[in-house]
């Protein structure tokens, strides 16, 4: 993540994940630094972690659409915003992104050192499970 990662997401801004991690098989691939390709039709376990320092919230969206069924946020501190949902696609080529949803009121800060002295990471994990 920091530096690799912009300092902060702009509200309707989408969370960068700017290295690979391992991956296995195909299907599943990265467009940009925070927009990935489910190419097939079928269901698709998603899970994601997002240090940041303010009181917020994060949204998956499919081809620009927010999943409402998948907001995840905290009120209050400066812990990690987690989510887990099952996402389906209807349509081949489909674009998933994980983003701080229009509407909010503030932009999210990365949080660079969160605990420690090294930098943190965000993690998204796209499974396809059907």
């Amino acid at each position: 993540m920091p530096p690799d990662n912009a300092a902060t997401v702009a509200v309707g801004g989408d969370v960068d994940f700017p290295r690979d991690g391992p991956s296995s098989g195909g299907g599943i691939f990265r467009t940009g630094v925070d927009t990935f390709n489910l190419s097939a039709i079928g269901t698709y376990q998603v899970l994601f972690q997002v240090s940041v320092t303010e009181p917020g919230q994060l949204i998956l969206t499919l081809n620009s659409v927010d999943l409402a069924y998948t907001v995840v946020g905290r009120a209050t501190g400066t812990s990690q915003i987690v989510g887990m949902a099952l996402v389906e696609t209807s349509v081949i080529n489909s674009i998933l992104t994980v983003r701080n949803p229009a509407g909010n009121s503030t932009a999210l800060t990365i949080t660079p050192l969160a605990g420690g002295t090294r930098p943190v990471s965000a993690h998204l994990v796209i499974t396809r499970i059907r």
